[in-house]
């Protein structure tokens, strides 16, 4: 259905970002691409669609059958209309199809393209999300109605780029239960992934790639016992082969403890005043009921609170609540005992140095047309004062920390992979040295290695004198697995685990 051969794309400066590249995707089959945060899989998997960056010098061979591939975003909302009703998005596509109908016959044909796709893409209730927006939709809806209209528009290859990130495990089952579906029907699936689980499951052929070539490729039974494996492969591996040890470890443990002391889940608070601290919240969106009811929570300094719980939960809207993202609510935020505004907007510079939010949609949140290392450098500036070419250094110091170069710093957000991105919005927030950090799914776009980096810095720091309270929402456990608390959002209501000793 498609066929890459020796794609090189090489960007203004210079840099090679894919180098020789060659796939093949075959009917019925699904074909990985995996690999580290830059290593080249967005870039190969969007040339498919015939999409580069700007600029950018491409050579080798392209070629997709019949002419048309579906991609299927990391972040479906950034390209979903979000003024029209998804009805519209996809009736739009379907009435185009019909043209050469009677005319009498035509709305009837529609209806039925549009209902087939969205069975195709396993969405249902189909009446209540076409009468929906794409905002009121949850991230694993988006993802099925853009994947509708890939259907509805009769793409044959389906680009699918890191389809289960930020999912919780049974929402992840069943977006990969909807890819072999799709892949049952005939298409050619590229999947773009740096979950190996999800990879393992699925993949008939997988590509390991890194710094835009590929490294290794085979089978995923061949790539993960053979003994030809590149010593990338072999890190990449062992990484999640550790990391699901210790999950299972921690499990045992966690069960071991409550069964000796005789304890439900649940674990007293750290000694001190927190920093943060909710009493009585209850959220609410427009025209819906309440999505969180009678929340307590807390964050101490130096404190790791992890916020687990399914899609759809309330986890992010707590976490907003927090920041001053989502005012409409009931109870009080203070902060070291002091209420804080509900809104971002009425909060002073220091109330909005102290409380700082990483979004899961980390390209969302910069400016495309300005270089990444200015847009950093700006907290320090409007938040604390520092001048420019102060801010500037400590940016590169801290960005450097991140695995940022010099050379990323001065290239603007396009030029950056999803999960570079996510590392620069956290060194942006963590410029502003703030007393609480909440970190919305930052490692959900990053590899095994890169994921373990980062959570090892996140970790150190609170764990330095003054260091501040971290709030981790995640569905990955092996990231909810540094903190020294966990608390459990499920239908609106809070509950926590068994604490363990912070870094442990």
């Amino acid at each position: 259905m498609a066929e890459v051969r020796g794609l090189r794309v090489v960007v203004p400066g210079g840099r090679a970002i894919v180098d020789g590249v060659s796939l093949t995707a075959r009917p019925g089959r699904v074909t990985a691409l995996v690999g580290a945060s830059g290593s080249g899989k967005t870039t190969t998997g969007l040339a498919l669609l015939g999409e580069y960056p700007p600029g950018a010098r491409v050579t080798g061979e392209v070629r997709v059958a019949q002419g048309l591939a579906g991609y299927v975003p990391q972040h479906p909302a950034s390209v979903l209309n979000p003024a029209r009703r998804v009805s519209a998005l996809l009736y739009d596509i379907a009435r185009r199809q019909v043209r050469e109908l009677p005319r009498g016959a035509r709305r009837e044909a529609a209806r039925a393209r549009v209902r087939d796709a969205l069975r195709d893409a396993q969405l249902p209730g189909p009446d209540e999300v076409l009468a929906r927006y794409p905002h009121q939709l949850s991230g694993g809806q988006q993802q099925r109605v853009v994947l509708a209209q890939a259907l509805l528009l009769g793409a044959r290859v389906v680009v699918a780029d890191e389809p289960t990130t930020g999912l919780d495990p049974r929402t992840k089952e069943r977006v990969a239960a909807q890819l072999a579906a799709v892949a049952r029907r005939g298409i050619a699936v590229v999947l773009l992934s740096h979950d190996l689980d999800v990879v393992r499951a699925l993949a008939d052929e997988v590509l390991v790639m890194r710094d835009g070539t590929v490294v290794d490729r085979g089978t995923p039974e061949e790539i993960r016992a053979g003994s030809r494996r590149h010593a990338w492969t072999r890190e990449l591996l062992r990484e999640g082969e550790e990391g699901e040890e210790e999950e299972e470890g921690e499990e045992r443990e966690e069960g071991e403890e409550r069964e000796e002391s005789g304890q439900d889940d649940g674990a007293g608070a750290p000694d001190g005043s927190p920093v943060l601290e909710v009493r009585s919240l209850t959220a609410r969106h427009p025209g819906a009921p309440g999505v969180l009811r009678d929340v307590p929570f807390s964050v101490h300094p130096g404190e790791c609170v992890a916020v687990v719980g399914p899609s759809g939960s309330g986890k992010t809207t707590l976490g907003r609540c927090l920041a001053g993202l989502h005012p409409a609510y009931d109870g009080v935020v203070t902060l070291d005992g002091a209420p804080l505004p509900r809104s971002l907007r009425r909060r002073g510079r220091a109330e909005l140095a102290a409380v700082q939010y990483v979004f899961q949609d980390a390209r969302a949140a910069f400016d495309e047309h300005r270089a990444v290392l200015g847009q950093v450098a700006r907290t320090a500036v409007r938040l604390r004062g520092l001048g420019r070419a102060a801010a500037e250094e400590e940016a590169r110091a801290l960005l450097a920390r991140m695995g940022l170069g010099a050379d990323h710093a001065g290239r603007r957000p396009g030029e950056l992979s999803g999960g570079e991105l996510q590392r620069a919005a956290l060194a942006r927030a963590l410029l502003a040295r703030p007393r609480v950090l909440i970190c919305d799914e930052v490692t959900s776009g990053l590899d095994a290695v890169t994921r373990r980096g980062i959570l090892a810095l996140l970790t150190a720091l609170v764990r330095e004198p003054g260091g501040p309270g971290l709030v981790l929402i995640t569905h990955d456990t092996a990231t909810a697995a540094v903190a020294g608390r966990t608390v459990v959002v499920e239908a609106g209501r809070v509950r926590e685990r068994a604490a363990r000793c912070p870094g442990s």
